[in-house]
């Protein structure tokens, strides 16, 4: 005996309910493309210098910032001094 199975064509939601689903799909699309790039390659240049300095240029980050940055790349083996 062979059942059929009848599908809903149409669903109706709430408005917030639909813009929380949106919400959810951006983050999840956001998420998708990010794991999709090589987030463990190391970064472009070693010189600690260099880095603080392109941090400094674009004038998103306080002084505080950007001295705690250097020491920390000063005390990462990872980083030319």
């Amino acid at each position: 005996m062979q059942e059929k199975i009848k599908l809903m064509a149409t669903v109706t939601i709430s408005k917030k309910e639909y813009q929380k689903l949106v919400e959810k799909a951006l983050r999840y699309e956001y998420l998708r493309q990010g794991l999709q790039e090589d987030i463990f390659s190391p970064p472009p240049t070693q010189n600690s210098k260099t880095i603080v300095k392109n941090f400094r240029a674009t004038g998103l980050y306080t002084e505080e910032f950007l001295r705690s940055l250097e020491r920390a790349l000063k005390r990462s083996s990872y980083f030319k001094k």
